[in-house]
């Protein structure tokens, strides 16, 4: 099967490459952000979307313009796409993925990308890649790019500039490796799996929280665009860059480990945007327990649980896994020996106790069992049928938990 793949390496480049760079990315934010301005007046005109060929031609005439003569000094194919991100943007937007698109601002994910393969040279024995109008760059060989090059994606992050080369190779089917397991996230446990082991949370942005503070303090001191401003927003962003570089490192290692040792995962499907928005409320009618819900809305975000589930929904994919999402309702409520559903089975945070029958255990560690047999449940109704394990059978780890406490039970609670 064909697999596509990205390499990142940091660029080092000459002081007239990043400039040109600069130049380039500020291009192509100019040109989406004119089109999308055209966009919401044309749509405010009454009339239909704009499509990539019609603003193409719109491109054109900004180009040989004498309003922004400077959009020809910049390569034209990372123009074009940054229309084609537009239009890929709206798309998502009317299938309701996502936001409606937004102004991009200078300093906020500045990049461009060269689609053309022909137009890339790579060449790794010499740790260099020819870029049009940028020549060659001298870039960190620190792995080998496998396959063949799709694109090239030149973006900035915390002062520095980086070069995502896209692939394309043959690869064998990948056998999937161990059996099925149940995923549980949470705050104080960031992943518990079914079989009873968890991961503890990283929490990057609450340990560099107190170092982030003083740098902004220290800024807001300083007189705005001046040298020292400029030096204390580059602290600031090399923070911000160790807080994610951090936490994707961290996830990358997890979801490599649970890809490769489980054939089926199956997690919760939770929308995250949903659990992480502000409950500051209107003037109107003002939000209660704000302050508190601020603090887990920062905990939830540190966490990663988007990119968590994204990382491993591709790495199951090529390892020949599958990854199955379950409703999250109740699945901390609902007692896996009796199967009573109540909130009161959940006296404090972190522990379970059922209310009908007395079975006790960790609660995260309950929600990844019921994770797992909501699992078995949609595999017993077709769902990823062509997978060889039986779906009627009760999970060897949860039957062995259950077994455990028949054995030794628990006085009921009066």
């Amino acid at each position: 099967m064909q697999r596509l793949q990205a390499f990142k390496y940091e660029l080092q480049p000459t002081g007239e490459q990043q400039h040109n760079m600069r130049r380039y990315a500020g291009a192509c934010r100019f040109v989406f952000n004119k089109a999308l301005a055209l966009q919401k007046d044309n749509h405010e005109a009454g009339n239909t979307f704009i499509g990539y060929v019609a603003m193409a031609r719109n491109l054109t005439a900004w180009r040989n313009g004498t309003e922004t003569p400077w959009l020809k000094d910049a390569p034209v194919h990372p123009l074009q796409h940054a229309l084609k991100d537009l239009e890929k943007a709206y798309k998502n937007f009317f299938a309701k993925r996502t936001a409606f698109p937004r102004f991009k601002k200078k300093g906020q994910g500045d990049s461009f990308r060269y689609p053309d393969p022909k137009q890339i040279k790579l060449d790794q024995a010499n740790g260099r890649i020819f870029l049009p109008k940028l020549g060659w760059l001298r870039y960190r060989n620190s792995r080998e790019a496998l396959g063949e090059v799709r694109n090239a994606t030149v973006s900035q992050s915390g002062g520095k500039w980086f070069v995502s080369i896209q692939t394309q190779r043959e690869v064998e089917a990948a056998t999937p490796r161990g059996g099925m397991v149940g995923i549980d996230m949470g705050i104080a446990r960031f992943v518990t799996l079914s079989d009873g082991s968890f991961l503890a949370p990283l929490n990057s942005f609450k340990r560099n929280e107190s170092a982030l503070r003083s740098a902004q303090r220290a800024m807001s001191r300083k007189t705005r665009f001046s040298h020292n401003w400029k030096k204390a927003k580059a602290r600031i962003q090399k923070i911000h860059a160790r807080i994610g570089n951090t936490r994707r490192d961290y996830l990358h290692k997890a979801t490599t480990t649970i890809s490769q040792n489980h054939a089926i995962v199956c997690i919760e499907d939770l929308q995250v945007r949903n659990m992480s928005r502000s409950a500051a409320g209107t003037s109107e009618s003002p939000g209660r327990n704000v302050r508190a819900k601020s603090g887990l809305n920062k905990a939830i975000l540190d966490q990663g649980w988007a990119e968590f589930r994204r990382q491993l929904d591709y790495k199951l994919a090529w390892n020949g896994g599958h990854l199955i999402a379950v409703p999250p309702q109740n699945t901390s409520r609902t007692c896996p020996s009796c199967g009573h559903v109540s909130a009161e089975n959940r006296p404090t945070q972190a522990r379970f106790e059922c209310m009908e029958c007395g079975f006790e255990e960790n609660a995260d560690l309950v929600g990844a069992i019921n994770v797992l047999r909501a699992g078995h449940a949609r595999l017993a109704c077709g769902e990823l049928a062509q997978s060889g394990r039986s779906v009627k059978q009760e999970p060897a780890e949860v039957s062995e938990l259950l077994a455990n406490r028949s054995r030794n039970p628990l006085p009921s609670r009066a």
